[in-house]
């Protein structure tokens, strides 16, 4: 009993450090304007909207010069600007494809902090260990859940 219960607690310190990070980021990335300063968000015109959809990724990749794989494609009004954003054709960068005009410009690159808990949230510091990572960890939690259920379940069984 009492190695299953160190095995617990040491799983418990090695998952909860970074679990708890993740939160903290994840909580910080979900507060808008918390991190990064600059405009406001408003609610989207759509009388405002002259660019389609597939006008944008268009005119994104030919701001490129090349088709790109992109992932997400965002319109947002902020300062009174509406705008596409295309996300994922170039690495970390964005193109900003103005909803009225069609202008395409390279998205301004976020400030620092944003950059940290971006990277911090999505673990993409670890670049290509990314994915084993999470593995591990999501491993070791599901580890110490099973300790932990099994020390209920000795206790509750009065051994």
């Amino acid at each position: 009993m009492r190695c299953l219960l160190r095995l617990h607690l040491v799983l418990g310190l090695a998952v909860s450090v970074p679990l708890f990070f993740w939160s903290l980021s994840g909580l910080v990335y979900a507060l808008p304007g918390a991190v990064e300063s600059g405009g406001a968000y408003a609610a989207i015109e759509p009388a405002r909207l002259r660019i389609s959809p597939g006008d944008a990724l268009a005119r994104a990749n030919q701001f490129a010069g090349r088709a790109l794989p992109i992932t997400a494609l965002t319109l947002a009004q902020k300062d009174g600007q509406l705008a596409w954003e295309a996300v994922g054709g170039l690495g970390m960068d964005s193109i900003s494809v103005d909803a009225k005009s069609g202008k395409a410009t390279l998205t301004a690159p976020p400030s620092a902090a944003t950059r940290f808990f971006r990277q911090a949230h999505f673990f993409s510091f670890a670049g290509s260990a990314q994915v084993p990572l999470l593995a591990l960890f999501a491993a070791l939690s599901c580890c110490s859940v099973l300790s932990g259920l099994a020390l209920a379940a000795r206790r509750l069984s009065g051994r």
